[in-house]
């Protein structure tokens, strides 16, 4: 392998191990620990975190696309193996979910916040949670797509 390629390949995985492991951790560890926490406490923690969080995911998402679309280049050409097409695909749709959550869903918390109602930022929370758990499962079947396309 080219070192281009290399530099690609790790690229590709960090941000993807980024944004994967994020909404693990977000889903399994915050969440639950979070639940008995008061809506007054819990909703500003949410916000700050995953303020934060996005910006990542952001950045996440672009080496994503830089970095696979330079891979896909290489390995398959204008014809990639279907596993390879497959994992774009998912990708692609997680970008979009992504987008929804940090630009629809994530003002909609950050509004109720600065203005204390709390109910319609749980609402928004919950909202967020179900995407992102959404997010999680096409996250996992890229990654079996990736493993299934290793041998070309």
């Amino acid at each position: 392998m080219s070192i281009a390629i290399d530099v690609a390949l790790f690229a590709h995985l960090a941000a993807v191990a980024v944004w994967v492991g994020g909404m693990v951790f977000a889903h399994f560890c915050l969440r639950p620990a979070l639940a008995d926490v008061s809506p007054q406490l819990r909703l500003p923690l949410i916000e700050a975190v995953f303020g934060r969080f996005f910006n990542w995911i952001g950045g996440s998402v672009i080496a994503i696309l830089i970095s696979g679309g330079f891979l896909m280049s290489r390995f398959g050409g204008a014809h990639p193996p279907w596993q390879i097409n497959l994992m774009a695909a998912l990708g692609v749709v997680m970008m979009l979910i992504f987008g929804h959550v940090r630009f629809a869903v994530f003002p909609r918390i950050r509004r109720a916040v600065q203005a204390q109602r709390w109910p319609d930022g749980a609402r928004a929370v919950d909202t967020m949670r179900r995407l992102v758990l959404i997010n999680l499962v096409l996250g996992i079947a890229t990654i079996i797509a990736a493993v299934l396309s290793r041998g070309f």
